[in-house]
């Protein structure tokens, strides 16, 4: 059962394959250059620094994280009854929830402790702790490209 028309749909998927890749450039980013760079601003200075880096991001990777979600279970409903896509979509909004929930239990209190108090050890923690979350988003650049190129 199709809930939407084919040409709404189609954007649904250009749209969740966009915001899949932005976030898949915007983690790497994250994880290979400002994360790393933290341990130069100086403890003094890293409070406010991270406050206002928080903050920006956020207005980054809130809009691109929600179209995501949003669009990873309009897929999944759209094709729930198409037997080999429905696994496809099922993993990519798998792989959504798993995202968020990593951040919302691991990156977050990592970066409020962080915020309160720089150190070496928690940075570290940041950075490893953020991996799982870079592969993720790595990985659901195929998925959401296989969804998008099916006929």
């Amino acid at each position: 059962m199709r809930l939407l028309p084919e040409t709404v749909f189609r954007r649904i998927l250009l749209a969740h394959f966009a915001a899949t890749c932005a976030m898949a450039g915007v983690i790497w980013i994250v994880q290979l250059v400002i994360y790393p760079q933290f341990s130069h601003v100086g403890a003094e200075a890293f409070p406010p620094y991270h406050a206002q880096y928080t903050g920006l991001v956020t207005l980054v990777v809130g809009p691109l994280m929600i179209v995501e979600i949003v669009t990873a279970t309009l897929i999944f409903l759209q094709l729930r009854s198409v037997p080999v896509f429905r696994h496809i979509a099922l993993a990519g909004l798998a792989a959504v929830f798993l995202l968020w929930l990593i951040t919302a239990l691991v990156q977050v209190p990592a970066h409020e402790q962080l915020g309160t108090a720089y150190t070496d050890e928690q940075a570290r923690h940041l950075v490893l702790s953020n991996w799982p979350r870079t592969l993720l988003w790595t990985l659901r650049i195929p998925l959401a490209w296989v969804l998008i190129s099916r006929r």
